[in-house]
């Protein structure tokens, strides 16, 4: 079937002819064409693939998605449990364990067995294109995923790293509070430590902070952290200086990780993790934070997307359950069989 060959659509190329799968990172730094998908938990799949060709005129043909019921979807916390688990990250701030911790719910439909991602990809790219959108099909390894992230985790060429962090979200730029701009300040600062483990000193450098993107039905606040890797250092070392991304976590980093496993009910997985591609032939590659994005639990027979909300000192606890639904409205539209934004309570 169609929906069980492995393949790949990432930077703008078709990737097919699996080749190898490994969750050694140091196999990006050896050759060839790798996909690559790392959940938040921390489990890494690099896939490299031998046919890799770019997608002209309108991309890839493939069969009709089949999604869930608009009213079928599920949500890991309901607004109730979300907006007090607000409340403790707020109690945590107030007790100085933390600034700021992205706390995150999952949400859950029944999908068939005919779903395909790469279906799934096609719509998302016409309804709601992304600058870092991808599909990864791996369904042997537990592989199924369908992103339109908007957000840039890790750039490399040749020693050179950018990261664009975002952090502030609203319908139009308005909507964007000072707490906003102070948590994409907060971030910079925790990206720019990690880089500092591995970079050369004095590299590091921000020349663009909170700058204003507009995407589908939303604006964001963005912005840019460059360094240069130390010589001698790869990917292995990069990754593990900076995963998972600090703005789906918080600052202190370890402190929010801890706080947030307290407090959300569900494994992330591939939400929040990492989603691209490396060629190492021409020592470049680009990972996107895996946000807005879907994933086929096969096990569960499930179709999953995770939305979240950063929580400040700052925050009220229902505009930032209101901040998930807004992230989740339009994407949960697209790929329900008809256009709903609403999502059923657990």
């Amino acid at each position: 079937m169609e929906q069980s060959r492995p393949m790949a659509l990432l930077g703008g190329h078709l990737a097919t002819g699996l080749a190898d799968v490994t969750s050694d990172p140091a196999a990006l730094d050896s050759e060839g064409f790798w996909a690559v998908a790392a959940d938040f938990e921390g489990g890494l799949v690099c896939a490299r693939f031998l046919d890799v060709r770019p997608i002209v005129d309108s991309g890839v043909p493939g069969a009709p998605w089949r999604g869930p019921r608009a009213d079928s979807w599920s949500t890991s916390l309901d607004r109730l449990a979300y907006t007090d688990a607000v409340t403790r990250i707020r109690e945590h701030i107030a007790a100085g364990e933390v600034y700021q911790a992205n706390l995150c719910r999952v949400l859950s439909a029944p999908v068939g067995e005919g779903a395909d991602v790469q279906a799934l990809g096609g719509l998302l790219a016409r309804h709601n294109p992304a600058p870092h959108a991808g599909v990864i099909r791996l369904p042997g390894h537990g592989v199924e995923v369908a992103s339109a992230s908007p957000e840039l985790f890790l750039r490399r060429k040749g020693q050179d790293v950018t990261s664009s962090p975002i952090k502030g979200t609203g319908r139009t730029e308005s909507d964007l509070l000072d707490k906003d701009h102070a948590e994409n300040v907060m971030i910079v600062d925790l990206v720019r430590n990690d880089l500092n483990r591995v970079c050369d000193p004095g590299s590091v450098t921000v020349p663009d902070l909170c700058a204003v993107e507009k995407h589908p039905g939303l604006v964001h606040l963005v912005s840019t952290v460059r360094g240069r890797l130390r010589d001698g250092l790869g990917w292995p070392e990069l990754l593990a200086a900076t995963f998972p991304p600090g703005s789906v976590t918080g600052a202190p980093k370890r402190s929010a990780l801890r706080i947030i496993a307290a407090l959300e009910t569900s494994a992330r997985g591939p939400y929040c993790g990492g989603l691209g591609w490396v060629d190492a032939d021409r020592d470049c590659g680009e990972l996107a934070v895996g946000i807005r994005t879907f994933w086929i639990d096969r096990a569960e027979g499930l179709l999953k997307f995770g939305t979240g909300a950063g929580i400040t000192w700052g925050s009220d606890p229902e505009r930032e359950w209101w901040e998930t639904e807004l992230k989740a409205h339009r994407l949960l539209a697209i790929a329900s069989t008809e256009v709903s934004g609403a999502c059923r309570e657990a």
